[in-house]
């Protein structure tokens, strides 16, 4: 064997093994967990905030006009807005957050102030070997097999027994869904800005 030709074997091998390392370095999803974000439960998962939320803001105090603000949660779980810095966002619902920027706001700053919080779109993804990969909207409970057909389902080249889940957090963990669907392991709950990874079989 020529020296250019062990090179190229190599070169060949490399990735697989990075790939392979990867996969081990990922653990399986064996149960329950603590959500990622606080707030989230099995009984009200849409109703308080999580972190990558968008929220909108309105401040009305009398006659002068103020655009409202768009912001979006950051990983701290907090949001930064004039004059009274940050203010923890994630974990509340959006009656929460209102009131909380009010008391950072009145009457330090101002004597009356109406402030209004509307929470955007909730949003989660599905990538790789779906049929219909990218965003898809949090409406409210939903496993990873039920977000898989709900992108549209797997392609001919997915691998069913290697699906990562990437939690909002960066936590993550590996998914057999043939051993969900013969019953053999839980389905993990989905929340808002998670990622679902479909990887392809090699063969």
């Amino acid at each position: 064997m020529t020296l250019e030709k062990a090179l190229l074997k190599v070169v060949l091998v490399l990735p697989l093994l990075a790939l392979l390392f990867a996969g081990c370095a990922t653990p399986d999803y064996s149960g329950p967990m603590t959500p990622p974000n606080p707030g989230d439960t099995n009984n009200t998962p849409a109703a308080r905030l999580h972190v990558g939320d968008t929220v909108v803001i309105s401040f009305d105090f009398g006659p002068e006009v103020i655009p409202s603000q768009e912001k979006t949660i950051n990983e701290d779980g907090t949001i930064t807005l004039a004059d009274i810095g940050s203010v923890t966002a994630a974990g509340q619902t959006t009656g929460e957050l209102e009131a909380a920027i009010y008391v950072r706001y009145v009457p330090k700053y101002y004597k009356h102030l109406t402030v209004t919080v509307k929470a955007g779109d909730r949003v989660f993804y599905v990538n790789g070997e779906v049929n219909n990969k990218g965003r898809q909207v949090y409406v409210g409970q939903i496993t990873v097999t039920k977000a898989i057909t709900s992108a549209g389902g797997y392609t001919e080249f997915a691998n069913h027994k290697n699906v990562l889940l990437i939690r909002a957090n960066g936590q993550r963990y590996k998914i057999d869904c043939d051993r969900i669907t013969q019953g053999e392991a839980p389905d993990p709950p989905v929340y808002p800005g998670d990622q679902i990874i479909v990887n392809r079989r090699w063969f």
